[in-house]
């Protein structure tokens, strides 16, 4: 089978062996250079292990005809921006299944009038993973709050709204929360 974990592994600008460590459970950095090359058979097992330390689907590994990517041109570091080594392509995001998105109309906190805000959903038995996170809560009758999450108990969620001087809201009993997990900006 032919794979593309090596060019996805340079898009995220990763090395072998921080890619072996994110595995789970980690690896060397040796198997996964043989997996990137072929001297040794991907199976779907270690395709999923894969991803998940890539942070992308199994599928993407496989196949990325279906999705777009752009050439590297640059690397931008604290000695500015430097020529590639090698060439490498950028493989844009993709939303994960069920994800919802903020869109954001005018400047407030962190963000700027235009961003849109990708977020992840969440059931009540997950709102503590998104502890400290920016969450959309929604309240009754078609409201939500937007805010940094502050406390989770049970289902109840305390949220500081991003507005300066803000209190924070607590919402009772919420089915659900959609942390935010990536921001989309044009600059």
């Amino acid at each position: 089978m032919i794979t593309a974990i090596r060019e996805v592994r340079i898009a995220k600008g990763l090395t072998l062996e921080e890619v072996a460590k994110r595995c789970y459970p980690p690896t060397t950095a040796q198997t996964i250079g043989r997996l990137e090359t072929g001297t040794r058979t991907v199976s779907v097992g270690w395709l999923n292990r894969i991803a998940g330390a890539l942070e992308v689907e199994a599928g993407d590994l496989v196949s990325l005809s279906e999705r777009d990517n752009l050439a590297v041109a640059a690397t931008l570091g604290p000695d500015g921006a430097q020529a590639l080594r090698r060439p490498a392509r950028v493989v844009p995001p993709k939303p994960t299944p069920g994800a919802v998105a903020v869109s954001v109309s005018a400047a407030t906190g962190d963000y700027h009038s235009g961003d849109a805000i990708w977020c992840d959903m969440l059931t009540p038995e997950q709102f503590a993973s998104a502890l400290h996170y920016d969450v959309l809560a929604p309240k009754p009758a078609g409201r939500f709050l937007f805010g940094r999450l502050l406390a989770v108990d049970g289902a109840d969620v305390t949220i500081l709204p991003l507005a300066p001087g803000a209190k924070p809201l607590t919402v009772e009993d919420a089915p659900w929360l959609a942390r935010a997990a990536r921001l989309v900006r044009t600059l």
